[in-house]
């Protein structure tokens, strides 16, 4: 009897999830979008660290997840959490809340795997090949093209958005970029369940301390951010975390990582559909060259796995 038929919606599904987890790992830059009107960035950001850590650790706990062993290493991951949840978050919410488009600050993150790959020489030793180097490039030029498209040298120096939105959305740059680096080095034999609470207990420590110094931490309590927020937490903080580790153990993890270059014009569809977030055709054509080159380091080296 044959039962190919039979395994087939199994198979199906299991080829859908990693563009199901590059799908929800778009829905970031548009929850921030949504709900930063309603409450300011370190405040949201301490919130949805505290939900997450509250459904997170009794998940570890219930699935009787190991810790990591040794204080060094859990001083490694509390640094990483800093740079690749603490950094990384702040600046992209950051950067929105103060006008930038959450497309363009999709893109502008995205470029992470160029950014890896030319620090990985100086600071792991990894070499760059031609090809590596040609998408570093082409990275260039298409970011060049994209924010070229946003000047508006008549008015303000970016339009919808000034130098300390740019400073922010590098500044998460750097944070996801340092801290991927930072992770590969030092944190190898990190459990993931586990130390995801190890990171969220660092970030949120960064993020306390932010809202208590910086904010009024007033948040207005709407439907909007109510959902906004439970949606971040319980999709994006959780669900895609879980699904991550069912990739991986699948053997799907370097899907997932070449996949990550599609993150942006993701973001960038949903952000025209929502609010009406639009680039010129420079901006586009920018977009589509620092696509392709990221892809070309991707494909050239191993990709580097984000985190959020």
């Amino acid at each position: 009897m044959n039962t190919q038929p039979l395994r087939q919606p199994g198979a199906l599904g299991l080829a859908s999830m990693p563009a199901v987890f590059v799908l929800l790992w778009s829905t970031g830059f548009i929850g921030a979008k949504f709900g930063l009107p309603y409450a300011e960035p370190f405040t949201f950001l301490w919130l949805r660290c505290a939900l997450t850590l509250a459904v997170l650790l009794p998940l570890v706990l219930v699935m009787r997840a190991s810790w990591p062993a040794g204080a060094r290493l859990w001083g490694h991951i509390a640094v990483s959490g800093l740079l690749v949840h603490g950094a990384y978050l702040a600046g992209v919410f950051y950067s929105i809340a103060l006008g930038m488009p959450a497309g363009l600050t999709a893109l502008l993150v995205g470029l992470q795997p160029l950014l890896t790959a030319a620090f990985a020489g100086p600071l792991l030793g990894e070499r760059l090949g031609k090809r590596q180097w040609l998408g570093l490039l082409l990275g260039l030029i298409g970011i060049a093209l994209v924010l070229g498209s946003k000047l508006d040298l008549s008015d303000s120096l970016f339009k919808g958005f000034g130098p300390g939105a740019l400073t922010s959305v590098i500044m998460a740059l750097l944070g996801i970029t340092l801290g991927t680096l930072y992770q590969k080095r030092f944190c190898t034999r990190m459990p993931l369940l586990s130390g995801a609470v190890i990171q969220y207990l660092a970030a949120g420590t960064l993020f306390t301390l932010g809202a208590g110094l910086f904010e009024t931490r007033q948040i207005v309590w709407t439907p909007t951010f109510v959902l906004t927020l439970g949606w971040l937490v319980l999709v994006l903080s959780i669900a895609a975390i879980v699904l991550l580790m069912a990739l991986i153990k699948k053997g799907e993890a370097s899907r997932v990582a070449s996949l990550f270059y599609l993150v942006p014009p993701v973001t960038a569809l949903q952000a025209w559909w929502l609010f009406d977030e639009r680039l010129p055709w420079p901006g586009l054509v920018g977009m589509a060259i620092a696509i392709g080159g990221v892809i070309l380091v991707a494909r050239a080296s191993p990709a580097p796995v984000n985190n959020r």
